[in-house]
């Protein structure tokens, strides 16, 4: 199938696909848009049903990172890097996925700093310390290498931040933002969903937690938390959803039915349609736009890396997410719009701006 069959109506500047038959892997780098800067965007690296679907995924993330560096007041544009893996990672031996890692290198590096990638879902700081053996167009290198490491503590202090800006636009808790004795349901407790959840359980929650790995539950139920099936987690009732595994957790369907009254989290494309927002929005349920609320990540890499701010500034910078929600809140108030709608034209001014 041809490239314009896979994406008939994207926006995006440029997509490419390539095909190593050594390692049996697609690699797909899709560029949405240079308006802001050179384009950014992690390497996710998984199983796909189909090389279609991988670039699909790519392409769809790609506009994502568009409007999330426009809406974080980033001075990049959106990109994606997608492996289609022959087998899952850990299946992988050493050699096998140290030679994906050295092609997609040479992908990027075609791209001579249009494109710079960093980690993402199957994809880690040591990864990208391998890219930089080929490309210096890879962020978030590993600190023992020089590098500014994972951006996954800024993600999730911004996905909290993000949270605690939810909660108080409700009308929960305390007024201001503080999740004392609310129930927080977490989805998906890797490197980020972990980290948000110790945060709330900090911050006194009452937390429950979902992940299709019982390994991390059972950490988590060490430190108090319960346990939800996965497939519960959009039935059980409580005051916060985090969603913090991969997108497309709320379709108009499920939003029908939600019992929360928050919805702010990590994972991309939450929403699996158009009119989830709506949905949520008529029921009177806050949800915090995930490209504004998971900006925290590349707010970590971009400022670490191209503006040579410090981590105090990283950490600054990462709790203005919560300003950023504030404005979209009261502009989908003021307009009688979605907060979908709302932090859309946020990053729409922005890049009308910058053109």
């Amino acid at each position: 199938m041809g490239i314009a069959m896979m994406v008939p109506s994207w926006d995006g500047e440029l997509c490419t696909v390539r095909f190593d038959r050594e390692t049996g892997a697609w690699f797909v780098i899709a560029v949405h848009s240079t308006r802001l800067g050179p384009a950014s965007g992690g390497t996710r690296a998984m199983v796909y049903p189909s090389v279609g679907d991988a670039v699909s995924d790519a392409t769809r993330l790609a506009a994502a990172m568009t409007t999330k560096m426009a809406a974080a007041g980033l001075p990049m544009g959106g990109g994606k890097s997608v492996i289609a893996l022959p087998a899952p990672r850990a299946a992988l031996d050493g050699a096998h996925w140290r030679r994906i890692l050295q092609v997609h290198a040479a992908n990027v590096q075609e791209f001579d700093g249009t494109y710079t990638t960093g980690p993402d879902i199957g994809t880690d700081s040591a990864d990208m310390d391998v890219l930089r053996e080929t490309t210096p167009f890879a962020f978030g290198r590993s600190t023992a290498t020089g590098g500014p490491g994972s951006g996954a503590p800024a993600t999730a202090l911004g996905v909290f931040t993000a949270v605690r800006a939810a909660v108080a636009e409700a009308g929960l808790g305390d007024g201001n933002g503080g999740v004392a004795g609310l129930r927080v349901l977490v989805q998906g407790l890797g490197a980020v969903g972990a980290r948000v959840a110790e945060l709330a359980a900090e911050a006194c929650a009452e937390l429950l937690v979902a992940d299709v790995d019982p390994e991390r539950c059972t950490a988590a139920a060490a430190r108090g938390a319960r346990i939800v099936s996965p497939t519960e987690v959009t039935r059980t009732r409580c005051d916060v959803v985090v969603p913090c595994a991969t997108g497309g957790l709320l379709d108009a369907r499920v939003a029908r039915t939600l019992p929360c009254a928050v919805v702010a989290g990590a994972a991309n494309n939450q929403l699996a349609d158009a009119d989830a927002a709506l949905v949520l929005a008529r029921r009177g349920i806050v949800y915090a736009p995930d490209f504004v609320a998971n900006a925290g990540g590349a707010i970590h890499l971009v400022g670490r890396e191209v503006l040579g701010w410090t981590e105090g500034q990283v950490t600054r910078r990462t709790l203005q997410i919560g300003r950023t929600l504030q404005w979209v809140f009261a502009d989908a108030r003021t307009h009688g719009i979605t907060t979908e709608q709302a932090a859309h034209d946020l990053a729409a001014r922005r890049l009308t701006h910058a053109a």
